[in-house]
């Protein structure tokens, strides 16, 4: 596939041109979200998705328009974790009087949300991706190869309700792509595919995903070679790119925000930046799918909380014993599952946020009564 004229798709007008009259259908809107919004078109609110996120700014593409774009300070308030718009999202907006900008009323429902633990102390979610249909999982072959990180990308690509696809690049770079391909595939039961951004081969492979009205993402840690991925699919140069560096074989962080491009395909690609943490936000069924091996043999343990680490007659670690099941899997899995009960119920983190929330407005109310009695004075 030439980086030219046989692209997966080229990129059409940048975010912020002028909008063709049918340009929701053309971001993605169905005959579902046209019955979906019909009351909040009545209270005079207009759609549009989100295409780009910046600190503190959204930008959107509606019909006729595309706005720089704010949630209103009561969405703010009510918002749960993770409740505040994404990129991919579809949500109600009302132009501000001046026209330079619009206020974002209300989220759509999400068919899909790829979401992480929230990076720093305090607990809580973070959407990285919404009504995602293929979630592309982008790790290189010349020295990047972590089967265990991947493990955590697909489970969570799994609970997103998304599907999941590892893009192995970079594959020129190696003398066989194709054991490793083979390998992940009975490992984590997902589509691979190595791909070279370089030479343009396994790129053909992805055109099954790049139908039109599809929302696709790349997701994967620093210097996997997403940008340089994402310029060969759209046969342009749409994101600035860094050589890899010859000490470790790994690529600099180019990506700053999270951006969804559309292509002449007519399919949409969502970049992200690098990750360096991806801490696991309630991805239960996710693991267990892509650890379904491990939680088939559990049915034979003799206990039902068998932690499969001292307890006997453990069927885990007979197959471990028995060279049936890798060990390092079995402790991948262990890793994960510890890692997500040490979160708090849902429950819990709603009344610790209800508490905290309520801390905040009884700050705020102390200090205005301190203010009026120094203006009484």
């Amino acid at each position: 596939m030439s980086a030219n004229n046989d692209a997966v798709g080229s990129s059409t007008a940048p975010p912020h041109s002028s909008c063709a009259p049918d340009v929701l259908r053309t971001w993605g809107w169905d005959e579902v979200r046209t019955v979906e919004f019909a009351p909040f078109l009545r209270n005079g609110l207009w759609p549009a998705r989100v295409v780009a996120q910046h600190r503190g700014l959204w930008h959107l593409v509606g019909e006729g328009r595309e706005t720089a774009a704010f949630p209103t300070g009561r969405f703010r308030h009510n918002a749960d974790e993770g409740d505040l718009p994404a990129v991919g999202d579809w949500v109600g907006c009302v132009s501000s009087p001046q026209g330079d900008a619009a206020r974002i009323d209300i989220v759509l429902t999400r068919r899909s949300a790829f979401r992480r633990r929230a990076p720093g102390s305090r607990p809580g979610a973070q959407i990285l991706a919404a009504n995602v249909d293929t979630l592309f999982v982008a790790t290189s072959l010349n020295g990047d190869l972590n089967p265990r990180r991947l493990e955590r990308y697909v489970a969570m690509g799994r609970e997103s309700g998304a599907e999941p696809v590892v893009l192995l690049t970079k594959a020129d770079l190696v003398p066989d792509p194709i054991g490793p391909v083979a390998r992940l595939e009975a490992e984590l039961r997902v589509r691979a595919v190595a791909v070279s951004s370089q030479t343009g081969a396994g790129v053909d492979s992805l055109a099954p995903w790049f139908g039109s009205g599809r929302t696709l993402a790349l997701v994967g840690s620093s210097g996997v070679g997403k940008s340089t991925l994402l310029n060969r699919l759209a046969g342009e140069e749409l994101m600035a790119t860094r050589e890899i560096r010859e000490d470790d074989a790994r690529g600099r962080h180019t990506t700053t925000h999270r951006e969804l491009f559309l292509l002449s395909s007519g399919a949409l690609l969502l970049d992200t930046p690098g990750m360096r943490e991806l801490g696991l936000w309630d991805a239960d069924e996710g693991i267990d799918e892509t650890f379904a091996e491990i939680v088939e043999l559990a049915a034979g343990c003799r206990f039902a909380d068998c932690s499969h680490r001292f307890e006997p007659a453990c069927s885990v670690r007979a197959a471990v014993s028995a060279g049936r099941l890798d060990a390092a899997r079995l402790k991948s899995y262990r890793r994960l599952v510890h890692e997500l009960a040490g979160q708090p119920s849902t429950t819990q983190r709603r009344e610790r946020d209800r508490r905290f929330q309520k801390a905040v407005r009884n700050a705020a109310s102390d200090s205005m009564a301190r203010k009026r009695y120094v203006g009484w004075e």
